[in-house]
């Protein structure tokens, strides 16, 4: 199976990143009001259903791929044929 995992920063945490590329967008002329900066990890995962792969990569994700005091991830799981 394919896993997505997207990384961002929770509401409220200060994101630096996506500050200085809010403030270059604005710079260069466009009306950009809020900029995120996360990460993206592609993974493949033998898993024997979507249920499981998506189980096993949120405890990926709580255990190493994001600090949950500060971010926030969504997990996407597409089967492979």
């Amino acid at each position: 199976m394919k896993v997505t995992v997207l990384v961002r920063p929770k509401a409220g945490i200060l994101d630096p990143q996506g500050e200085a590329v809010r403030d270059s967008l604005v710079k260069l002329g466009f009306p950009v009001t809020r900029a995120q900066v996360g990460r993206v990890i592609d993974l493949d995962v033998d898993a024997a259903s979507v249920e499981e792969a998506t189980r096993g990569a949120e405890r990926m994700c709580a255990e190493l791929l994001a600090n949950e005091l500060i971010e926030g991830f969504q997990v996407q799981v597409e089967a492979q044929s």
